[in-house]
Formats: C-alpha cells, structure tokens, sequence
C-alpha cells in the first residue's frame, strides 16, 4: 500500500500538518481522511481536497479532487419541448 497525504481545501487555513494514511488510492484516503466520497474531475468551484503519494522511484504526484456535481436539469421540458438557447445548462 502506498502513503496519501490528504490536504483538506474545505476550510479558510490549510493544515501545515497534511493528514496521511496507507490505502489503495487517493479517492479512498480522502474518504477515510475527510469523511467525503470525490472524484478526479470537477469544475474548480467544487474542489474539496489534494492528495499526494510517491511510488518507489517516482517523483511526488498530486490529484486533485473533487466532490460530486449535482444532476442538471435536462433540456427538455416535460410536455416535449425545448428550453430556449439561452437557458440551457452547458
């Protein structure tokens, strides 16, 4: 198994002291970490936390994570129609 350090970016002050346990992956030590179940893609806005691990003879590497994005409304209106262009989620 190989040692994550998990940095927490939920809070104003980042701990100089990253949290650091033995697992399988970063999703997994930011879950036993923080509690929170991420992914390794979002929008900025939802990144939660960076992980960081070295593999024998590798430099350090770093994943950011993310916490889930909520489901979009659909583009279509229930009676079969479309939102206008202009209110369409991208």
């Amino acid at each position: 198994m190989i040692e994550y350090r998990v940095i927490d970016l939920q809070t104003e002050t980042i701990d100089r002291e990253p949290k650091s346990v033995k697992t399988a992956s970063p999703e997994r030590a930011a879950e036993q970490v923080l509690g929170l179940q991420l992914v390794r893609s979002g929008s900025p806005r939802d990144l939660r936390a960076r992980v960081y691990c070295q593999h024998p003879g590798q430099p350090v590497s770093m994943v950011r994570l993310y916490a889930k994005a909520a489901k979009r409304p659909p583009d279509k209106l229930e009676n079969g129609g479309s939102l206008p262009q202009f209110i369409r989620w991208r």
